[in-house]
């Protein structure tokens, strides 16, 4: 890069988004200050999210797999939790890492200050610092990375320590016997499957027809059944109504169609509906920067508002709401304000929803082509005939790929099965690049691999792939 003239930069907010703006301007020589609430860097992802949710995940893999593993003529016999350790354990995790990124940040002559940053105007914030007092911090740019707080229904559900948000849940104080996950979402199966592993009778309540909103049917309906199995109840087109608190749980009274018992008791209650951009209270006002409807800071291409010397980046930036695009926008807004020729245009964000099987799509989506009128064909794999996913006992998985029907350049890539998350990112890159269903189907795949599947999803383009019927 070229040589960039040194400005103070100040960036609001340490999580996936913050901490790699601040990083990555101290490496091109900027004076950087970083503000944010928690001890170390890492934000909700690293702190109450992310990390700890996927630990936890982990452990309810293992459990299953324990369990199931009695299917292949291995008895462990049931497994014992003990609560405290395990939460040891999950707290090490996070310190590890957020412990690390302090250490990061030190070597890289990062100012970090703990304390909630409010400004005073388009070059000076003030900052309520946590061990007392205020500090006014000049720069001559800002990225706010503020991120996003869980949605709560304070209308609908009672204060109480048996209503848990994302982030109560993951402390897993205990193990309710029974749990009411309110939301189909990702972050509500993800801590729906956790809670039942270890031992919960879990009930998922969502809204709509069908659980995660927005997603691809064929991929959930790979999920939903294994998700039946291990929850006590999924309920779809149910509402929740009411609720109070009595003297053994949380009564809530459900409204939905065919219910035998609307009125219930939970020992617990898990508000997952949702997340919301962290854009209040922050003084805004003071300055230009405009906020929608919907509460995201808007930005242009490059991640600057309304205010020319300050950016926004990731949750409080937009939609999608996920860590990886956070950081991606951090490169971005960095190079830019350094003067580089720098522009946000990812032609491919993987998500990923790590449930059992984990579902993962980059690129375009069949609801998105339909939504758009954008015409796809598309090639899809099962995992029935994967050699790999049966010496696993898991062919409940499936492959496909999302092509343009002239040049069969490849717009999208959509997998579910176990490990899902770690293979999508040959979609990203076969998206990014610019390949066809050809270079896909050309590339070697190491056999027996569950990649394979993505080569033989391009092969089936053709109708010759050696492990489906060939098509007449």
């Amino acid at each position: 890069m070229a040589e960039t003239q040194k400005l103070r930069v100040l960036v609001l907010g340490a999580g996936p988004g913050g901490y790699p703006a601040a990083f990555h301007a101290a490496d091109l020589g900027h004076e950087v200050t970083l503000v944010d609430l928690d001890e170390k860097p890492g934000g909700v992802c690293l702190h109450r999210g992310c990390i700890p949710s996927k630990a936890l995940l982990h452990v309810a893999k293992l459990l299953s797999e324990v369990r199931d593993a009695a299917e292949i003529g291995l008895d462990f016999g049931e497994p014992r939790l003990d609560l405290d350790k395990l939460r040891a354990w999950k707290t090490s995790v996070v310190g590890k890492l957020t412990g690390g990124l302090k250490v990061l940040g030190g070597k890289r002559n990062v100012r970090f200050l703990q304390g909630r940053g409010r400004f005073v105007d388009a070059h000076h914030v003030s900052v309520a610092l946590n061990a007392g007092g205020e500090e006014t911090v000049e720069f001559d740019h800002a990225i706010l990375a503020t991120g996003s707080v869980p949605i709560a229904l304070p209308k609908l559900f009672p204060a109480s320590p048996r209503v848990m948000d994302s982030t109560a849940a993951l402390m897993v104080e205990d193990i309710p016997a029974s749990l009411l996950v309110v939301g189909g979402g990702y972050i509500g199966l993800e801590l729906g499957s956790v809670y039942a592993a270890l031992g919960s009778r879990v009930t998922v309540v969502e809204a709509t027809q069908g659980l995660l909103p927005g997603v691809d049917r064929d991929l959930v309906e790979v999920l939903a059944p294994r998700l039946r199995e291990r929850f006590a109840e999924v309920l779809l087109d149910t509402k929740v109504t009411g609720a109070s608190e009595v003297a053994n749980g949380i009564e809530v009274k459900l409204a939905g169609l065919d219910l035998a018992e609307p009125v219930r008791v939970f020992d617990k209650v898990l508000v997952a509906v949702g997340r919301r951009p962290n854009a209040a209270d922050l003084g805004l006002e003071h300055t230009r920067v405009e906020v929608n409807q919907q509460g995201f800071i808007v930005t242009d291409h490059q991640r600057r508002t309304a205010e020319p010397n300050l950016w926004a980046i990731g949750d409080v930036a937009g939609q999608p709401m996920l860590a990886h695009k956070a950081t991606y926008e951090a490169r971005i807004a960095v190079e830019a304000l350094s003067g580089e020729a720098s522009a946000y245009d990812p032609q491919a964000i993987p998500a990923v929803v790590f449930t059992d099987p984990e579902l993962a799509w980059a690129g375009l989506t069949e609801n998105e082509a339909k939504a758009k009128g954008i015409p796809i064909k598309v090639t899809r794999f099962p995992w029935g005939a994967s050699g790999r996913a049966t010496t696993l006992g898991r062919n409940d998985g499936l492959t496909k790929l999302l092509l343009d029907p002239q040049t069969e350049r490849v717009l999208g890539v959509a997998i579910v099965g176990v490990g899902a998350g770690e293979m999508i990112a040959e979609g990203v890159l076969a998206v990014e690049l610019g390949a066809v269903a050809r270079d896909v189907m050309m590339s070697i795949h190491a056999h027996p691999t569950l990649s394979e599947t993505v080569m033989e999803a391009a092969e089936l383009l053709s109708g010759h792939s050696p492990h489906t019927a060939p098509r007449r």
